[in-house]
């Protein structure tokens, strides 16, 4: 299974978010002590988590941007057969996980046709390199937890809501029951966003002072009816310009508020400078400190 970690981080270079057991490391233990990343424009994302140096939406991923200086990570919500909302961004466990050798009979190994509880059996860091053995698939409960203590923000990404009926209403009690809900993060330290327009529109109508997002590319004329439910519109890096970002600028969201824009996935530093230039809000990113790099150095 090693053998697929160099392929599937080449992959996570390029693509565009359970209880764990918690990490044991002297990173993990200890509070968040590197300077954040406070003053860059546009705000730099860790997408995944820091996930060209440590495997996607795993402790170690929010460990490592954090570490790195990064104040804002990215991560994909999908649910258990019984219910259980676990961060994992594929719809099947396959890629970054050692599912097939755990439960080999179990083809096409979707998120949604394993249990909470089978899913804590599985490595979910030794695909990426064998240092990172042991990691976890974490549940968003955990996952909060861990990003509260490492003090930081997050984008929170509500993966094929449409295989989860319901899941906009589960993952904002989570939310809830997790502090995150409150006035102090719903103004700065957290974004919601999805794919599909309708699961951002439910959201929006079922706590309308969360930040929105909605991830695509709808066309300028679009916009007017997409700034009605969400805040911002994250496009693919490479369907942006100049002209597509000052139309979304142009607009006002639901908060009465400019339209924003972050844009993804950017991991070297030209396309950094491009997106920054065409005057993008956020961009999102699995190498943030390239991209931190090429935008005070450019």
């Amino acid at each position: 299974m090693y053998a697929r970690a160099a392929a599937a981080t080449a992959a996570a270079l390029i693509g565009a978010g359970a209880l764990v057991l918690p990490t044991t490391t002297a990173a993990a233990r200890t509070p968040a002590t590197a300077p954040a990343a406070h003053h860059d424009k546009p705000l730099v994302v860790a997408h995944r988590g820091a996930s060209a140096y440590a495997p996607e939406n795993t402790f170690a991923a929010i460990d490592k941007a954090r570490d790195m200086g990064f104040r804002w990570v990215e991560n994909d919500v999908q649910r258990t057969k019984d219910g259980e909302l676990v961060i994992m961004h594929d719809d099947t466990l396959k890629r970054t996980t050692n599912v097939e050798e755990v439960f080999p009979g179990r083809s096409p190994w979707k998120v949604g046709d394993f249990t909470a509880a089978e899913i804590r059996k599985l490595d979910a860091g030794s695909w990426f390199s064998p240092k990172y053995a042991g990691q976890r698939v974490p549940t968003l409960k955990q996952y909060m937890r861990r990003v509260s203590h490492n003090h930081q923000s997050l984008v929170f990404e509500f993966k094929r809501p449409e295989l989860y009926p319901g899941i906009e209403k589960q993952g904002l009690r989570v939310l809830r029951d997790e502090g995150w809900l409150d006035r102090h993060h719903v103004k700065d330290k957290l974004v919601v966003q999805s794919f599909s327009a309708d699961s951002v529109k439910t959201v929006h109508a079922l706590r309308p002072d969360v930040k929105t997002g909605f991830l695509g590319t709808p066309t300028a004329a679009e916009l007017p009816a997409y700034a009605k439910f969400a805040d911002q519109i994250n496009s693919t890096h490479t369907s942006i310009s100049a002209g597509y970002v000052e139309a979304i600028h142009a607009q006002k969201g639901p908060h009465g508020k400019q339209l924003e824009i972050f844009t993804w996935t950017v991991n070297d530093g030209a396309s950094a400078l491009r997106a920054a230039a065409f005057g993008v809000n956020g961009i999102i990113t699995n190498t943030p400190d390239v991209v931190r790099k090429a935008l005070r150095e450019g």
